[in-house]
């Protein structure tokens, strides 16, 4: 049955993104909030599919900082993150790998919405671009978020966390809010199936400006991974 029902959403969810896309593609012609738009509608309309099928819901702890622009600095389990953060955080600019704006439509609207792109080949120079383009972001208005691990990580696995997070947290003066969640328990990284269950996003409390490049990532990893194993289990239905 779950295969089933995983099936039923990953058809809704392909058909839907490439419907949504091509009817939303004149977002390109407006001014990039209106891109961000389309995907915090996508988030949403991707979380009614696999509440209607599969059976996954969220629940969000913690205190999100609405109206304050600050840096999301998140766990990344799951596509999941990548389609609900954006919703729940009001579109924000999102820091991503560089390959993913050049997926038709849906690359060129994260692209036209402002996000960060990152090109993992580059090296220092990347660092680079990634603060000068944190900077320009800051002008927006708009948060930043941004996966400090850099790929997705599955439930029990370690991964280092990369500097680009102390780049743009560094560069642009902002306070960072570390996010833990257990999404990869009922979506895994690259799992067909779908698990239900109720996802825990927990948002924590914000590390301030003007830390040392040291302080700053041993107090986000600490932070992250101890909540990452007090989030409660997700729960089976």
């Amino acid at each position: 049955m779950m295969i089933l029902r995983s099936l039923l959403f990953n058809i809704l969810f392909y058909v839907g993104t490439a419907l949504l896309s091509l009817i939303l593609l004149p977002a390109l012609l407006l001014p990039p909030r209106a891109a961000a738009l389309v995907g915090i509608f996508w988030g949403w309309l991707t979380n009614l599919f696999l509440r209607l099928t599969v059976g996954i819901t969220h629940q969000m702890k913690g205190d999100m900082y609405a109206g304050t622009q600050v840096i999301y600095a998140a766990k990344h389990q799951s596509a999941w993150e990548t389609m609900t953060l954006c919703w729940r955080l009001d579109g924000p600019v999102i820091v991503l790998k560089k390959e993913l704006t050049k997926i038709p439509v849906v690359g060129w609207l994260m692209s036209h919405s402002g996000a960060i792109a990152v090109d993992r080949s580059a090296g220092m120079k990347a660092l680079k671009k990634m603060r000068i383009d944190a900077i320009a972001a800051k002008k927006t208005g708009r948060s930043i978020q941004i996966y400090p691990q850099g790929t997705r990580v599955a439930p029990g696995e370690q991964a280092d966390y990369q500097i680009g997070v102390y780049a743009i947290y560094q560069a642009t003066g902002l306070p960072v809010i570390p996010v833990a969640l257990n999404s990869g328990e009922c979506w895994g990284p690259r799992a067909f199936a779908k698990k239900p269950g109720k996802i825990t996003i927990s948002f924590l409390p914000p590390i301030e400006p003007g830390l040392s490049r040291k302080a700053f990532m041993a107090r986000l990893e600490h932070d992250i991974e101890t909540e990452m194993a007090n989030l409660p289990p997700v729960s089976q239905k």
